[in-house]
């Protein structure tokens, strides 16, 4: 692709942006008119980090290998120059074509990367497809029938196209994988080897991803050719205006403490975590139980229960979203006050995900986490990996139940040694000590199965 020589400035414009006012920055990184206006429209000012750094070399038609955290930005830094470059082309994409495709690890990201793209180039009369699963083929069909200029797809869904020869991509010009880390959690690296394959070689490519395992750092590798590296926000830097706490609780009290805090009208729009599908139903069903309106998102939800429980949430009808990771890949709610994690995640990265939810665009927020017993681990890892201690506030109930969450270390003998000295169980008289944790024998002797996990 050529280099720009500069800006396309319309009359009216080049005035406006001369006398310093704060869309001249979206400006100065070589963005026309009709992209500002839509800018504007959307209430945005001044560009963030990863924008600055990114448009300028993706207007050059340079590939770009992006590091950077959801809520940074990211979506408008490639979603931009790509609308650019349109726009410059005037090129139109060929029946089940199209010029730009975006692959998302999840539905409601896909469907958040679309909005985008048609918020920024509503004066463009741009055509955007989105293609995901859990929906009807029909639609997504006819929408592809006389090409798209932006296709934003989840990867297994687009392999399913592809194979029913719905669609082809050998005009694609721009190629965009998001999140590409969440993309090798959830399994997609080899549809999206296969959709690279599709890709014509000759193409723009731009590569994000919040951490860079070894896959994902090879794949990016092939993927791109002499990419800029941007890096904005290390994954384990949490937000600064994110005030965060932990609370001991025991495990059969984290809903009725979820419950008593939701009591606060602080808490005015939370989004709580879970660590699996059926946690966040049973929370959900709880908290509306307990005079709390709530939905639950997840992926065993199909796209339109996730759509309505999500636009719920962003009305204010349900003021408490519970979701699991996956699912809540994608959702960029503005002015969510508090982000709970009812459960905490087994891996760090996802802890700062989490809480990058809530004290977006300048705002102010709280990060609370219910933690029991099994979980004082995970909490370590956290700390260590984000650098900091977090503030903890003991809710645990006194008695035989929290001391066998948090048992006490064992106390040594005096005059002590290690294990040798310590007691061993009393056996009873003429009888050998009875061993634990053995299985239990029916009476052919055959053993039943069963185990202290069952």
């Amino acid at each position: 692709m050529s280099r720009r020589q500069g800006p396309v400035v319309q009359d009216g414009w080049s005035a406006a942006a001369s006398k310093g006012t704060p869309l001249s920055e979206f400006a100065a990184l070589g963005l026309s008119e009709p992209i500002i206006r839509a800018i504007q429209k959307e209430g945005y000012t001044t560009p963030t980090p990863i924008q600055k750094q990114s448009i300028p070399h993706l207007l050059e038609g340079r590939d770009l290998l992006g590091i950077a955290q959801t809520g940074t930005g990211k979506t408008a830094s490639f979603a931009l120059p790509i609308l650019e470059s349109m726009k410059t082309d005037g090129k139109k994409a060929p029946g089940k074509g199209c010029l730009a495709l975006v692959l998302a690890p999840t539905r409601e990201l896909a469907a958040q990367i679309g909005d985008s793209f048609l918020a920024y180039g509503r004066f463009m009369n741009i055509r955007v497809a989105v293609v995901v699963g859990g929906v009807k083929h029909g639609p997504q069909i006819k929408a592809l029938a006389q090409g798209v200029d932006v296709l934003v797809a989840t990867p297994g869904r687009l392999i399913d196209h592809l194979e029913s020869r719905n669609v082809r991509l050998d005009a694609v010009r721009h190629v965009v994988l998001d999140e590409a880390d969440h993309m090798l959690d959830l399994g997609f690296l080899p549809p999206i080897r296969r959709i690279l394959k599709e890709l014509p070689k000759k193409r723009q490519s731009l590569f994000f991803s919040a951490t860079m395992p070894k896959q994902i750092g090879q794949l990016a590798q092939d993927m791109l050719d002499r990419p800029v590296e941007v890096t904005v926000t290390p994954v384990a830097t949490t937000a600064e205006k994110v005030a965060q706490e932990v609370f001991f609780v025991e495990t059969s009290r984290k809903r009725e403490v979820l419950a008593d805090l939701l009591g606060d009208p602080a808490f005015c729009r939370t989004l709580v975590f879970t660590r699996t599908k059926r946690g966040a139903d049973r929370v959900a069903k709880y908290l509306t139980a307990n005079g709390h309106e709530a939905s639950a998102i997840h992926g065993d939800k199909s796209q339109s229960q996730r759509e309505r429980a999500l636009e719920a949430f962003k009305a204010g009808r349900a003021p408490v979203l519970v979701a699991t990771d996956i699912a809540a890949r994608g959702i960029d709610v503005d002015k969510v006050s508090h982000v709970v994690n009812f459960d905490l995640p087994e891996v760090p990265e996802a802890y700062v995900h989490r809480i990058g939810r809530t004290a977006r665009a300048g705002e102010e927020g709280v990060a609370l986490s219910l933690v029991d017993g099994s979980e004082r681990g995970l909490l370590k890892d956290i700390e260590k990996a984000t650098r900091q201690t977090i503030k903890a506030t003991d809710l645990r109930l006194p008695g035989a139940a929290a001391q066998e969450e948090y048992p006490a270390p064992a106390k040594k003998r005096r005059g002590g040694g290690g294990p040798k000295d310590q007691a061993a169980p009393k056996a009873a008289a003429g009888k050998p000590a009875r061993k634990r944790n053995r299985p239990r024998r029916n009476r052919s002797g055959q053993g039943t199965g069963r185990s202290l996990a069952a």
